[in-house]
């Protein structure tokens, strides 16, 4: 297991992150996996054993249950604090007041101390903003999360499903007053979804802010057992709950090129799609979830898969992007200064 810098910080994480979903069952979360106290400890032991050192959950996942049985997993396996990564996230809705979700300073004072009891800690190391609040300024958002790593409460704060452009004011208003800034971006990002890389990607890129792509086999749709025009496994979460967003005929074309590349390396297609996002040098690190061992120790395994470079232009060029505009207009007009540091330029 390959250990990565968190973005600008000094943070050090495992290329793979354990997200924990499933944890729990209750309400909602039933569609995604019901995993008790038990097969939460095995899961996170399996992890942990393989070198992963962060996990990552949320206060709204099976309604605080997901929080509670990851915390009481790290106390029931002897986990020392400094071994292991823990973040969280606040915004969803956790009860039907009209201040019991979003990001308002008052939600979010209360939000984590309840996070911190559910998870048995004194700190999170990493506490994310859950979505886009269209409600509450962002700049109330940025002090309430400042005040909070000021207070040692959270070490750093990190965002999911943000917009670049809000991304931009949010980070350029923490640099301004000289608050903690979000480090972070969690974001949906799959070799047959790669809308993060029109504007996501280059300012996190030129921010230093780390890459962490969400639910990376596309709800389970990526990982072969799903055949074009048809149902996949009984019982599997994609079949229940059609999520995320998916172009299915691009995302059968990727899995139509996986798959002889998948039996090459005698590796499962899920491997395949997991390797090609930990070969993107913008990514920090790849959130998998499971519900059994097996899934557990296939995903893991993805970190071995050496893809090569005629394997990764073939996955890129079926994958790619539609062109855009202004994309394809900064290619063209940027070209000339660039070919300026090549000597290529005309006259």
């Amino acid at each position: 297991m390959r250990m990565k810098k968190f973005g600008r910080t000094g943070l050090v994480v495992s290329e793979i992150c354990l997200g924990t979903m499933t944890f729990g069952g209750d309400g909602f979360w039933k569609v995604v996996g019901e995993q008790d106290q038990n097969a939460a400890d095995a899961l996170l032991k399996g992890a942990i054993d393989a070198g992963v050192n962060f996990v990552d959950t949320a206060n709204v996942y099976s309604n605080g249950q997901s929080e509670a049985i990851l915390g009481q997993a790290i106390k029931n396996l002897g986990l020392q604090r400094d071994q292991i990564v823990v973040a969280t996230k606040l915004h969803g809705r956790m009860g039907p007041g009209a201040n019991e979700s979003g990001q308002s300073r008052y939600h979010i004072l209360s939000a984590v101390e309840k996070s911190l009891k559910r998870l048995q800690l004194d700190h999170i190391d990493l506490y994310q903003t859950h979505g886009f609040d269209p409600v509450t300024p962002i700049e109330e958002t940025m002090e309430a999360l400042n005040d909070l790593v000021r207070s040692g409460k959270v070490r750093y704060a990190g965002f999911c499903n943000l917009p670049a452009w809000k991304l931009a004011k949010a980070n350029a208003y923490a640099d301004k007053r000289g608050l903690a800034r979000y480090e972070s971006a969690q974001v949906y990002y799959t070799i047959a979804g790669r809308d993060i890389e029109r504007e996501l990607v280059p300012l996190c890129n030129e921010d230093d802010i780390a890459i962490l792509p969400w639910s990376p086999l596309a709800g389970g749709l990526l990982s072969g057992k799903f055949i074009r025009d048809g149902q996949g496994p009984q019982g599997s979460r994609r079949a229940q709950f059609d999520f995320p967003l998916v172009d299915k005929d691009r995302a059968f074309d990727v899995i139509d090129a996986m798959q002889p590349i998948a039996k090459a390396h005698d590796v499962s297609v899920a491997q395949i799609a997991l390797a090609w996002l930990l070969h993107q040098k913008h990514v920090t690190s790849v959130i998998i979830g499971a519900k059994t061992q097996e899934q557990l120790k296939d995903n893991l395994a993805a970190v071995d898969v050496k893809l090569t470079a005629d394997e990764l232009a073939t996955l890129d060029k079926v994958s790619a992007l539609p062109r855009e505009y202004p994309g394809w207009m900064l290619e063209r007009q940027g070209g000339d200064r660039l070919a300026t540091l090549s000597g290529k330029a005309a006259g």
